[in-house]
């Protein structure tokens, strides 16, 4: 069995191609670059599939996401601070950004004769994006055997879909996954900024794990003051 799993040089994403190649299942990495304000998450998933020993893809949709506005991913919008699961975090939505990857990466999966695509959504996410929720996974994965069915046959796997973030980062200390080469910060600078809902979700996962938190962020202290967790 061989897998494609989509990667876009985040934490979540890097550790589950980590986690499949521990598993010997894993094909190819793919990536796709939607016209993000923080697309240099693409260099760090090229760099986990030349440290696995697997080609790398990025597919380019820039034309689409530049038509998905209104998010602060693609559009003029500001990057929020705050948690992950704040309100504010809403605007960092992108319509049906997962459906339309993880369509492309079936067909790709199909037409290289891979036989599953493996995808890092997991419990976080569920607050905030609709596409990242169980139920949008058992719709999508009935959707895409309904459309391959007769020709192909293309697993979806999403193993960390009821994992936290904490779990993720414990998962990937466990199989050796180098942290400082991951990117999450939505706001693209020279280090991750610290601030924004996914750099606070980042440096909040390594503290619950119990976990050296190895990334340099411009304000490393800020997530204390919007999380219940009172750090030491």
């Amino acid at each position: 069995m061989a897998a494609l799993v989509v990667c876009s040089g985040g934490l979540d994403s890097v550790t589950l191609a980590y986690k499949i190649a521990a598993e010997r299942r894993l094909g190819r990495l793919l990536s796709f670059d939607y016209g993000q304000r923080h697309r240099k998450e693409l260099g760090f998933a090229a760099e986990a599939a030349k440290s696995l020993g697997v080609p790398h893809e990025v597919i380019d949709i820039a034309g689409v996401g530049a038509r998905l506005s209104g998010s602060a991913l693609t559009d003029a919008a500001e990057v929020p601070d705050g948690h992950y699961a704040e309100e504010t975090m809403r605007v960092t939505v992108v319509p049906n950004r997962n459906a339309i990857m993880m369509t492309i990466a079936f067909g790709l999966a199909a037409s290289a004769g891979l036989d599953a695509v493996a995808l890092a959504m997991h419990g976080g996410d569920h607050f905030i994006y609709p596409d990242c929720r169980p139920g949008f996974i058992d719709a999508f994965r009935n959707m895409q055997d309904r459309a391959l069915e007769g020709m192909w046959q293309v697993a979806l796997g999403a193993p960390f879909l009821h994992l936290d973030k904490a779990g993720i980062v414990s998962e990937g200390h466990r199989l050796g996954v180098p942290f400082a080469r991951t990117w999450n910060c939505y706001k693209g600078g020279q280090v991750h900024c610290g601030r924004c809902g996914t750099c606070v979700e980042r440096r909040e996962a390594f503290h619950v794990a119990g976990v050296n938190d190895p990334t340099d962020y411009a304000d490393a202290d800020y997530w204390k003051s919007v999380t219940k967790i009172q750090a030491g």
